[in-house]
């Protein structure tokens, strides 16, 4: 890409054809979430074929963490510019999400064919209810990252009450723990000195290039008053902004926008979507793909799903090539800077309040037939209906704990015995 910064001299390493078969491989097994997918990269690249050293691997692990969007794409995009530039890291970061796109689009054409069937409804009612633990055992394990005191505790607990009692869009709960965080962060000088040697002019050039491939198409179906596909390419290009902490963070608020104001799910089919995305490589925030296709079929059929499955990935992955290609020249500028540091704490920690509220609102749905609301004031607050619990759902979940959370048991086993127990369920 013209104007793009070189990346820094690599050691010698491979060419882009074994570039390409080692990250078509990691596509393929990237299952369990960004943890298990850099995992997974750490033994193949680092400890396995040395491509990369393991102090610069965690560096750049670091400052994707700093960066909106699914941060083992965007390592894969680094490893791939860090060995042969823009070029090696199309191909690593595009190597890493094709497979589960594939996938996740033959599932979404089968879920919108089959999906009202008796059958497949009962054993996504199953999937359901496994969906209520998965997201527990993510609160716990991010929980366990983020709350290291006080302050980060307390953080937490607004963050929940902003979302669960007041209602508050998850955009403003990000911004306002930022804000504190870098606030309240120590100011100490970075310990990297002074900015590297990376041409500011060129930085923005490359910003401007990928900024008009993600702007450009977005603009375009705007003018041509495109519908749900326009709408679908605002909705997520804005999305794309603000997805700190992973996929599970945004989920909530990604269903409540896409149920309550755009009318393009249900809230069972958002739970179903998250379901089939565990299933599948890759990352987790996929799951837009499954919301753009559901949304855009029904006006035009499976070639307008399609399109919307192409927009959704569209504008949620070429924002992290601009953020690597744009940024990656600056990586040991940006990590040492302690306020950056501690806007990302604290972003952190309230994720693990917007995941409790993801939590609770997936529990209240699964478990419950009706689910009501009360309000007084500016608090509004769903409330289950007791008399519709749905036992079935219960003991699913309670099953799936176990197995999960006791046994660690891999996620695609446990939700294909869920599924199957939910069709046995109700054929008996």
């Amino acid at each position: 890409m013209p104007g793009t910064p070189p990346p820094p001299p690599a050691p010698a390493g491979p060419g882009l054809s074994d570039l390409a078969r080692v990250f078509l491989r990691v596509g393929l097994l990237s299952f369990g979430g960004p943890a298990a997918q850099i995992a997974l990269m750490h033994r193949m690249i680092v400890d396995d074929r040395r491509w990369i050293g393991p102090r610069d691997y965690l560096a750049a692990l670091s400052f994707c963490t700093l960066l909106p969007g699914p941060e083992a794409m965007q390592l894969a995009t680094w490893i791939g510019w860090r060995l042969h530039g823009v070029p090696g890291g199309l191909i690593a970061g595009g190597l890493f999400v094709l497979p589960g796109a594939l996938v996740v689009l033959a599932l979404s054409v089968l879920y919108a064919t089959f999906g009202t069937v008796p059958p497949v409804q009962a054993a996504f009612a199953g999937v359901q209810a496994t969906v209520v633990v998965i997201v527990i055992e993510a609160l716990l394990r991010v929980a366990r990252r983020a709350l290291t005191g006080r302050a980060q505790w307390w953080i937490a607990a607004l963050a929940f009450a902003g979302l669960f009692a007041l209602n508050l869009p998850f955009p403003v709960i990000v911004l306002a723990a930022g804000l504190w965080g870098l606030a309240t962060a120590g100011g100490g000088a970075a310990a990297s000195g002074p900015a590297p040697p990376a041409a500011l002019r060129a930085t923005l050039r490359t910003a401007a290039v990928w900024g008009a491939l993600w702007a450009g198409p977005v603009a375009a179906l705007v003018l041509a008053g495109a519908g749900v596909l326009a709408d679908l390419a605002l909705f997520f290009s804005g999305l794309a902004l603000i997805t700190f902490g992973g996929a599970y963070a945004v989920l909530a608020w990604i269903a409540q926008t896409v149920v309550t104001e755009f009318g393009w799910l249900t809230t069972q089919q958002m739970i179903d979507a998250l379901g089939l995305a565990e299933t599948t490589p890759g990352p987790l925030i996929l799951v837009v793909q499954f919301v753009g296709y559901l949304a855009a079929a029904p006006a035009g059929g499976p070639a307008l799903g399609v399109a919307g499955a192409a927009v959704t990935l569209w504008v949620t992955f070429v924002p992290s090539f601009l953020w690597i290609f744009a940024g990656a020249p600056w990586l040991q500028w940006i990590t040492a800077q302690p306020r950056l540091g501690g806007a990302l704490s604290a972003i952190t920690a309230a994720v693990v309040g917007v995941i409790l509220n993801l939590s609770v609102w997936f529990a209240a749905h699964v478990f419950f037939g009706t689910v009501g609301t009360v309000e007084a004031g500016p608090v509004r607050l769903i409330l289950p209906d007791p008399a519709t619990v749905d036992l079935q759902a219960g003991i699913i979940a309670l099953l799936a704990a176990w197995a999960i959370l006791l046994r660690h048991w891999p996620l695609p086993a446990v939700i294909a015995a869920a599924a199957g127990g939910g069709a046995a369920a109700a054929m008996l």
